[in-house]
């Protein structure tokens, strides 16, 4: 091993001719795809200075693409010139690890990801240094800063770090971090020509294909609200088959025919497949000028309180996290969930165009009960949830009524609503310990 002044030294020289050569950061926290200054200005813009290493946890933003494989064997090569030992090494991995290789779907989209791979106390209970990988994905107008709005007592991603497991959450397409794209540029249409479908077939294998690749490990899913739909959607068809180790669904949503909000149904008559050209865009930001005025109207309509979703979920919480866009086509698809009363692919509104993009005249249906009956599978809703009413997780439970006894576990909670499972003052007693356990019974 090098002498403590000449290893300092060498690290440093070893950095730096990585380092000075730019290394083609691309876009960009908000705005279009384009130069960036570097990997310096996403780290301080994003989820993971704003939220997490405040709290002395580690933390990787995985948005920035290092400039080839061949600097970084360069470089990794002048390590290992200079001998250094294990611990060093794993320094120098970890270094490198932020600034790693984009998460980029089959269809152009580039998405932001975090990943806390350890717990504020080194080391952890869910086994040892190959800790088990969590992907934790959130749901509709909302992104990965969710589940970190509490404190880290309180939230779901530092707890698991905590426990020991080495936790990766995931942003959707559209939202403030994953707003790039290889050709197109949010401030086109067909950059939204997109619904929960394409979250199924891209956006989920795209991240379940990077952790799979960064960690060499099945992975444990946690999906709360539209993240339980897609899951189930995506599972039903064969999809992460190999790289799912089990799944915990939290406020799931699939059949939404009981919705009991005002303002769910009022949105989902709303949403018809014209909404787009009434409004001219096919972004839905709740921010945007049109969609608010939108919303104030559907806020205006008789027996409409357009604080019923928000029960547990305080103003000011929900302001410091803003509402996050998603696309308008998103939200008409859900609305014809909520209205057709089957989870089944987007409804062009014509027999002719559903023709053209399925090869039939209606929408193939996402049959849940494919998911393949040996996968372990945890459930908690609650009973005071405006959105995944009970009567609909019952229609859920039932499309799972062959899947093995002893792989499926469900948690009714009488007094929870759908923001308490991210947000719950007492969701680490009540939900987050029931995961915990859960997770480190799968073998």
């Amino acid at each position: 091993m090098a002498p403590p002044g000449l290893l300092s030294l060498a690290v440093f020289l070893c950095l730096l001719v990585f380092l000075v050569e730019p290394h083609s950061a691309y876009g960009s926290s908000r705005g279009s795809f384009g130069r960036h200054n570097g990997a310096a200005a996403s780290a301080v813009n994003g989820i993971c200075a704003t939220s997490v290493t405040i709290y002395g946890y580690k933390c990787q933003e995985h948005e920035v693409r290092a400039s080839n494989n061949k600097r970084l064997t360069q470089t990794f090569w002048c390590y290992f010139e200079h001998g250094f030992d294990r611990e060093v090494a794993n320094e120098i991995n970890w270094l490198f690890a932020l600034i790693n290789f984009q998460v980029k779907t089959q269809d152009g989209y580039i998405l932001n990801m975090q990943r806390i791979p350890q717990g504020r106390v080194v080391g952890g209970s869910a086994g040892g240094n190959k800790k088990q990988p969590i992907l934790i994905q959130h749901g509709v107008l909302v992104d990965g800063m969710t589940w970190l709005l509490n404190s880290p007592e309180q939230n779901l991603p530092m707890i698991l770090a905590d426990k020991g497991f080495d936790v990766w959450i995931a942003n959707t397409r559209g939202t403030r971090f994953s707003r790039k794209h290889v050709s197109l540029d949010p401030g086109q249409l067909e950059f939204w020509n997109w619904s929960w479908d394409e979250l199924v077939s891209y956006d989920l294998p795209a991240v379940f294909d990077f952790v799979f690749s960064q960690t060499g490990q099945k992975i444990h899913y946690i999906g709360h609200s539209l993240g339980t739909l897609i899951g189930l959607a995506s599972f039903s068809e064969g999809h992460q088959a190999d790289k799912l180790k089990s799944a915990a669904f939290l406020s799931p949503i699939a059949y939404l025919s009981h919705m009991n909000t005002a303002l769910g149904m009022v949105s989902a008559k709303a949403f018809v497949g014209e909404i787009t050209k009434l409004f001219g865009v096919a972004e839905f930001n709740p921010k945007g000028q049109k969609v608010s005025i939108f919303l104030k109207s559907l806020c205006n309509y008789p027996g409409v309180d357009c604080y019923d979703l928000l029960s547990s979920l305080t103003v000011e919480l929900f302001i410091k996290n803003e509402p996050q866009p998603t696309s308008t086509k998103n939200m008409v698809h859900l609305a014809q969930t909520v209205r057709d009363g089957v989870i089944a692919k987007y409804n062009y509104g014509r027999p002719d165009y559903n023709l053209m993009h399925y090869g039939e005249s209606k929408p193939p249906i996402y049959n849940i009960s494919n998911i393949p009956h040996d996968l372990p599978i945890f459930i908690s809703y609650g009973g005071k949830d405006a959105l995944s009413d009970v009567r609909d997780v019952q229609l859920l439970l039932d499309s799972l009524k062959f899947h093995d006894v002893d792989k499926l576990m469900i948690q009714y909670i009488k007094d929870y609503a759908h923001a308490d499972f991210i947000m719950g003052i007492n969701a680490n007693d009540i939900v987050y310990n029931q995961i915990v356990q859960f997770f480190k019974n799968q073998k």
